[in-house]
């Protein structure tokens, strides 16, 4: 099972993409992935439902949320409306820490995403910062990475021992799948997602230079 954990739809603020056409997009290029999970920025989208589009394209459309911290952008995978009123998931300065341990408590799984990204990546702070405390998983592809970025992610994530998943980090629908994530289950809900998250039974996947985007 492969999915790209990390996209954006007009949902998003910077997104262009609607969700219909990622779907066209994936089944007329015939692009290698079996679902997308949308990760809209600083919020997480309640209303929409796209059960309809996973069914008529076969695909997995899933949830989750990317909010901001400290140390950079993060990934939350599993949101309840519980986790929802713990901390505002519209501000752009929420503690890591915080974030990570609140996530834990509510069954839910937070992910630094393309954390060798300067500013905004994780990687980019803990000199100044040091390591923060309960992370397991990093985002260590990226489809919008640029020149190292991916690279500082991935030997950083060995010497501190963390897990690492792939995504596209899409805006646009023809960037979708550029990475991914593979799962050796079936997963066609986000409580499985996270399952398998926290089991660390998963290998990310760098498409960007082959023919998948």
């Amino acid at each position: 099972m492969i999915l790209d954990l990390h996209t954006h739809s007009i949902k998003s603020d910077d997104g262009r993409a609607k969700v219909d056409n990622y779907c066209q997009w994936i089944r007329s290029k015939e692009l290698p992935i079996d679902g997308f999970v949308l990760t809209e920025h600083r919020q997480f989208d309640l209303s929409s439902d796209y059960s309809e589009l996973a069914e008529k394209f076969n695909l997995v459309i899933l949830k989750g949320s990317e909010v901001e911290t400290e140390y950079g952008h993060v990934l939350v995978f599993g949101v309840t409306e519980a986790l929802l009123d713990e901390f505002d998931f519209a501000s752009i300065k929420l503690p890591l820490e915080m974030v990570i341990e609140t996530c834990d408590r509510h069954g839910a799984v937070a992910a630094p995403c393309h954390p060798g990204r300067p500013r905004v990546g994780m990687f980019a702070h803990t000199e100044s910062l040091g390591v923060p405390k309960g992370v397991r998983i990093v985002e260590i592809y990226n489809g919008g990475s640029r020149d190292n970025e991916d690279q500082i992610a991935i030997s950083n994530a060995t010497e501190l021992g963390y897990l690492g998943i792939g995504g596209s980090d899409s805006h646009i629908v023809s960037h979708v799948g550029r990475c991914a994530t593979r799962f050796p289950a079936d997963i066609a809900t986000m409580d499985e997602l996270v399952t398998a998250l926290k089991a660390g039974d998963f290998e990310a996947i760098n498409f960007k230079h082959q023919n998948a985007a």
